[in-house]
């Protein structure tokens, strides 16, 4: 499935899983194991509301640029949506969360998906 995604997507998830094994490190020495845990949570909402993104935009048999459009809008919604019910779930269920572990590691890598647009597709 991956193997599908453009070369750019695939580098910044692998980015986005490096910097939230870093961001484990650094929640794990600064807040033990619930920043460490939460920091993995935070890194989780974004990339995986990134892979299903990705996959929704994949799948869209658009023939016109405005059915690319709206492929990519119908794929950032359900990313979007996504990240509000997964934050949402983790901040409910989990009552020892590390609130600056969870918040910090999921903007971090929010960010770093941001930068597809900068790598390039050779």
């Amino acid at each position: 499935m991956l193997r599908t995604l453009s070369k750019p997507i695939r580098i910044v998830f692998r980015w986005q899983v490096l910097v939230t094994a870093a961001m484990t490190l650094a929640g794990g020495f600064f807040a033990g194991a619930h920043g460490a845990l939460s920091a993995v949570l935070g890194g989780f909402v974004s990339i995986l509301a990134g892979v299903v993104s990705a996959v929704v935009a994949t799948r869209g048999k658009a023939q016109s640029a405005g059915g690319v459009v709206v492929a990519a809008l119908i794929a950032e919604a359900v990313k979007l949506g996504l990240i509000v019910m997964l934050l949402w779930l983790v901040l409910a269920a989990y009552s020892d969360v590390v609130v600056a572990a969870f918040i910090g590691s999921f903007l971090v890598t929010v960010l770093i998906f941001a930068m597809a647009f900068f790598v390039r597709d050779y």
